[in-house]
């Protein structure tokens, strides 16, 4: 019998990592769930708790963790705006001491390590859409800085370690997602237009609505990730994973305002500082060296999230 693989997700009861948690334990690993519950949830996970190879610890990454593991998805941070701003130092902690304590980790039990990063590395970017190799034009000392220059060090953490204690990394930029499980008052504009759509609120736009983002459902995103880890060790990324199909806030807010049947309007507010104004993955070497794209598009994926917020309203 093979052995079963023991798998660490931090932040494994937030919105990625609790699709992330279902799936590795569906593919017959173990599975440690640590969230410090920030901004994740128990109910995220409360269908996985009776599995009986799969455990939760209340940790906070910015302590050191001693657990025995063959991989690790660090997926601790949070990850929207109206949280990570809300205590900007800990997001910076979060994401800086987070990966020096799991590289810690990895390097110790000889773990294969993977780091959740962020298309937030791009700021609000000059090319498009956005490849790899392209360095970002982020604004160190505005108010999205604590995230943006937070997931830019891990990453720099990540390939000191590969290339000083050959550390088996895999680094993932993670653009737009979207899906059942995200918090209803997380500020990103998906679960945002849904909530004020099904409340009967008008919808808010910020600008004019014209800039782009692109989404890429959970399901998808997972897949992704799992095959980034289980790629040949060559393959470290960083590696984009988000839906290259682009649409603007203003297609969003009418696609949204049609499919849940709501009345509402909407209304422009002015942009908030360093929104960028475009942003959309080149997925050439996802698709190059995980064999990997986006199935769902986003109608289907919209019916499935707007069902879910309408369960949990």
């Amino acid at each position: 019998m093979a052995l079963r693989k023991t798998i660490l997700v931090t932040g494994g009861a937030g919105f990625i990592g609790s699709h992330l948690c279902a799936r590795l334990l569906e593919s017959g690993a173990g599975v440690i769930c640590a969230d410090n519950f920030y901004t994740g949830s128990k109910d995220n996970i409360l269908d996985l708790l009776d599995h009986p190879h799969f455990e939760v610890m209340r940790h906070d990454v910015t302590f050191p963790l001693y657990v025995e593991v063959d991989e690790i998805y660090n997926l601790a941070c949070p990850a929207s705006p109206v949280h990570y701003q809300y205590d900007p130092v800990q997001t910076t902690k979060t994401s800086v001491h987070g990966a020096i304590n799991m590289l810690g980790l990895a390097k110790r039990t000889n773990a294969k390590i993977l780091q959740a990063s962020t298309s937030e590395v791009y700021g609000d970017p000059e090319i498009h859409p956005q490849t790899e190799d392209y360095r970002g034009k982020v604004n160190p000392i505005g108010p999205r800085g604590c995230y943006d220059e937070g997931k830019r060090c891990a990453e720099t953490l990540f390939f000191d370690y590969y290339r000083q204690h050959e550390t088996n990394i895999r680094v993932a930029r993670i653009f737009n997602t979207y899906g059942p499980n995200m918090h209803p008052n997380d500020g990103r504009v998906v679960s945002n237009f849904i909530v004020q759509a099904l409340q009967g609120q008008d919808l808010t736009v910020y600008g004019e609505g014209t800039q782009t983002r692109s989404f890429c459902y959970v399901d998808d995103l997972v897949d992704g990730l799992m095959r980034l880890m289980n790629a040949p060790d060559e393959v470290t990324g960083p590696i984009n994973l988000g839906n290259p199909g682009e649409f603007t806030i203003l297609e969003l807010a009418e696609k949204v305002i049609a499919m849940t049947g709501a009345q509402s309007k909407i209304i422009k507010k002015p942009l908030p500082q360093d929104d960028p104004m475009q942003r959309c993955p080149d997925i050439t070497l996802a698709k190059d060296k995980l064999g990997w794209a986006p199935t769902i598009d986003l109608a289907d994926g919209l019916e499935k999230t707007i069902a879910y917020f309408r369960s949990v309203l």
